[in-house]
């Protein structure tokens, strides 16, 4: 397949063109076996590989790379999802890290924390944001036994290239816990509708480029346990940032979309703009947990080092006494401030209003606005400091 990127005569994308016919023909594509010759089967449109029989590959140079080539072809322009089977082989260090998670989880509510989802409705499951380092402070045995899976590795190798920035966050869904709504996921998936739109459309083509999205699975996963819901080719549909959450495109993922069971010690990646979400938990008594991984680009970070809270602080009076027009004012804040909402620390800095947290442009846009004092936006950048803080 030829893919077209060829932005749209705006530059833009608009929610109200989007097309569910040309979804609808993209995403009824099915998988060319012979363009993933080494899975296993590709039940539902998902290439499956087994891992205890294709490990040995990823110990040599070429045959590591064919396999990384085949997996980030089909993220980039196949069914944009796979899973290995047994890409995680030692069971018990999953065991001892559920443990471990659940001690936190326990630990958290306790404390008064309450684990939100993005995208299903609160109270359905738990939660643990940045899993990564609290396994890592809490058990780092098993931190180490647990990362210690090469085939993850080659999966955001394939994906990302070397020295990506691994992170996770645990996802329990608890028997009767609710679906999720069908989605697309970061970067631009967690910015409202409005936001999306203001990013042109090569964005939107480079933001999936950026993150891989993964799972590991914590114990078995029959369907009606809920595992996650996905829509093969939906990555195609590149308007699809701004499609998501029309009631047609939800309808038709609903309509379509695929589960597959998995095991514990399987993982699932998957192209950040699939749409997907995860399933109903109906089950009598499966305590759904799975590790998502959240890898990103070892290019998205900045040049050099810079305190913006300083420089906030430095140009508020100049700002306040300027008296610029909107677009004046806007310019002088996009050179000032931290315009995006991450990295932070979810757990005290929650989305407020949307699928973000506040950013420090915000901040200092309403400090502008309303004509703080000095040392109102001083406590005000301290203590969206504090919840940053990991």
């Amino acid at each position: 397949m030829t893919l077209d990127f060829t932005p749209p005569p705006s530059g833009f994308y608009d929610e109200a063109d989007c097309d569910l016919a040309e979804f609808a023909a993209l995403t009824g594509r099915t998988v060319d076996r012979a363009d993933i010759p080494q899975a296993e089967d590709a039940p539902g449109n998902v290439p499956v590989y087994d891992m205890a029989k294709l490990a040995p590959r990823l110990d040599e140079g070429a045959t590591r790379r064919a396999l990384m080539a085949e997996w980030a072809r089909i993220l980039r322009e196949g069914a944009g999802v796979f899973v290995l089977k047994r890409a995680c082989s030692d069971l018990d260090a999953i065991d001892d890290a559920t443990a471990a998670y659940e001690a936190i989880i326990a630990a958290e509510r306790a404390a008064g924390g309450t684990g939100a989802d993005h995208f299903a409705a609160a109270g359905s499951n738990d939660r643990i944001w940045n899993s990564l380092q609290k396994l890592a402070l809490t058990a780092p045995a098993t931190f180490v036994r647990y990362f210690a899976c090469p085939a993850v590795d080659a999966a955001c190798e394939a994906w990302l290239g070397p020295n990506y920035q691994m992170t996770a966050q645990v996802n329990l869904v608890h028997p009767g816990g609710q679906a999720q709504e069908a989605h697309r996921d970061y970067h631009l998936g967690f910015q409202t509708a409005a936001i999306s739109a203001t990013y042109p459309a090569h964005v939107h083509d480079l933001s999936p480029l950026m993150t891989l999205q993964g799972g590991i699975a914590h114990c078995d996963m029959p369907v009606e346990a809920g595992p996650t819901k996905l829509l093969p080719f939906s990555q195609l549909y590149r308007p699809g940032y701004a499609a998501w959450r029309r009631p047609d495109f939800r309808a038709h993922f609903e309509a379509h979309f695929v589960q597959l069971p998995l095991r514990k010690g399987d993982a699932i990646f998957f192209n950040p703009a699939l749409f997907h979400a995860a399933g109903a938990n109906s089950s009598a008594d499966i305590h759904r947990m799975v590790n998502l991984l959240q890898v990103s680009s070892a290019f998205g970070r900045a040049m050099e080092s810079v305190d913006r809270g300083a420089m906030c602080r430095a140009v508020f009076p100049a700002l306040l006494e300027a008296g610029l027009p909107a677009a004046g004012l806007e310019a002088v804040l996009g050179a000032t401030a931290e315009g995006y909402s991450f990295p932070t620390n979810l757990d005290s800095d929650p989305p407020v209003g949307g699928l973000a947290p506040k950013t420090q442009k915000a901040l200092l846009r309403e400090a502008v606005t309303e004509g703080w004092v000095p040392e109102h936006l001083d406590r005000e950048l301290a203590a969206m400091a504090a919840r940053q803080r990991p």
